[in-house]
């Protein structure tokens, strides 16, 4: 089977996008790369997923920028006195899938014209993590939108948080995308919780 490229977006910030992005990488057993870090670079999102995952197969690719305020990366970059461009990241080469995960949605800036979905590829399976808050429908219909409109094809949705079913009703019907699962609200995250969910839905990532 031919290895898959997995990219981790949000409908916002603080959706669940590393506990996902660590879900994912432990279900298939893929590896990690995070392009943009802004911020947070003693315990980046890199280290939490390292710290998540079990499996010994994962290997985690270094940030093609490490940003040192926790910032939208083109504002975090210009403090840096750096400029980002699109063509900058090379992909981590690797015979195993491999999991990408964005920074905040997809039209976060990386500079004056490019955004984060610009580092999407066409042949990517894109899983969109959804939480619910008020507003959340519009922002996850938007982003589905954004997505079918740049040609892109495979499309998931992770729905992160507490059960809201008339919300997510709606977005199932009116994305028509795979919903792959819900990972709830737990009072922790830990490598066991993590394999849990990594079994429950790993069929669902598959079939994306």
């Amino acid at each position: 089977m031919k290895n898959q490229t997995y990219f981790i977006t949000g409908i916002s910030t603080d959706v669940g996008k590393t506990i996902a992005a660590a879900i994912i990488t432990e279900a298939l057993k893929a590896d990690y790369w995070k392009p943009v870090q802004a911020g947070d670079l003693d315990n980046s999102d890199t280290h939490k997923v390292k710290r998540l995952v079990k499996n010994d197969i994962s290997q985690y690719h270094d940030n093609t920028y490490a940003l040192k305020t926790p910032m939208s990366p083109h504002a975090a970059a210009a403090i840096d006195g750096v400029t980002i461009k699109a063509t900058d990241f090379k992909r981590p080469k690797t015979k195993n899938n491999l999991v990408i995960e964005g920074a905040g949605g997809l039209l976060v800036p990386l500079n004056d014209t490019e955004t984060i979905i610009d580092l999407i590829q066409p042949t990517d399976k894109v899983i969109v993590v959804s939480r619910h808050y008020l507003g959340s429908i519009n922002h996850t219909l938007m982003t589905i939108e954004i997505l079918k409109s740049r040609g892109f094809k495979n499309i998931g949705i992770l729905f992160s948080g507490e059960e809201h079913p008339t919300t997510e009703s709606i977005i199932k019907k009116m994305t028509e995308v795979t919903i792959i699962g819900r990972i709830d609200e737990e009072p922790y995250f830990d490598q066991n919780v993590v394999c849990e969910y990594a079994e429950e839905l790993r069929e669902g990532l598959v079939g994306v």
